[in-house]
């Protein structure tokens, strides 16, 4: 008689190992828990282009934002869950659903750490800085422009009106997130000097902790540490209050 030791099958028959699995490949996403504190860290994956009203092409590399805001939602439900990691490689995408995506996060109770890998473009700069602190490998790279719009504009006062007053909601957010000024983002975003075929300005690691975009620069290590930190203090935290009630 074959043992079942160690098998933790659902209600589909799959086994725990073979949900986890299904989760990385689905959503990107899954509960660290194997530190030296025994924190459960929820690892959240945004990648390609975020996808948001606009079904993208099959052969595009998207993070869906219908995806995305459930499992935030669920991490805020959830007292197991310690803390929020993020991991983020985007390109841009869907104004309006990448800065959904950033206030869920930027609301969270939870301590949360992002991490830019790769590239944080257009709408991956709010994202970047929606966590407590945010982190950056020394390799990637981060392009602050303004709005592009791919569809035809009619060209009327409010249609423009509008642009501007999404552009200012990112501004605003991103400053409000991070050691940038609104002034000196204005000027990354509509600077012309330096990108041939766009306004804009690209930033390459270190260069985005100079300007106040990002906190620190590093990598996994010391964003989790860091995480691990935020969680530590929070509980401490509470047991403070508790004891001086």
């Amino acid at each position: 008689m074959l043992e079942e030791k160690n098998i933790d099958k659902s209600e589909s028959g799959l086994s725990k190992n073979e949900k986890i699995g299904n989760l990385i490949e689905d959503y990107g996403q899954i509960t660290l828990s194997n530190n030296r504190y025994r924190q459960k860290i929820h690892l959240l994956n945004i990648i390609g282009e975020i996808e948001g009203h606009e079904v993208l092409g099959s052969n595009t590399k998207t993070s869906k934002y219908e995806h995305i805001l459930p499992q935030l939602a669920a991490v805020e439900d959830n007292d197991n869950i310690d803390g929020l990691l993020v991991l983020l490689n985007t390109v841009g995408g869907d104004v309006e659903a990448g800065l959904a995506i950033a206030e869920m996060i930027s609301s969270l109770s939870k301590p949360k750490v992002c991490l830019v890998l790769g590239g944080g473009h257009s709408i991956g700069v709010p994202l970047a800085v929606s966590g407590d602190v945010s982190f950056i490998v020394p390799t990637a790279t981060m392009v602050v422009h303004p709005i592009r719009v791919n569809e035809t504009v009619l060209g009327v006062k409010q249609n423009f009106e509008y642009i501007e007053k999404m552009q200012d909601r990112i501004i605003d957010f991103t400053s409000n997130h991070s050691s940038i000024s609104e002034e000196a983002f204005k000027e990354l975003m509509f600077n012309t000097q330096e990108l041939t075929k766009d306004i804009g300005s690209m930033l390459v690691g270190s260069e985005t902790v100079e300007k106040g975009i990002i906190d620190r620069v590093g990598g996994i290590n010391t964003a989790l540490n860091c995480l691990y930190d935020l969680i530590n203090e929070k509980k401490n935290s509470k047991i403070n209050q508790y004891e001086n009630y």
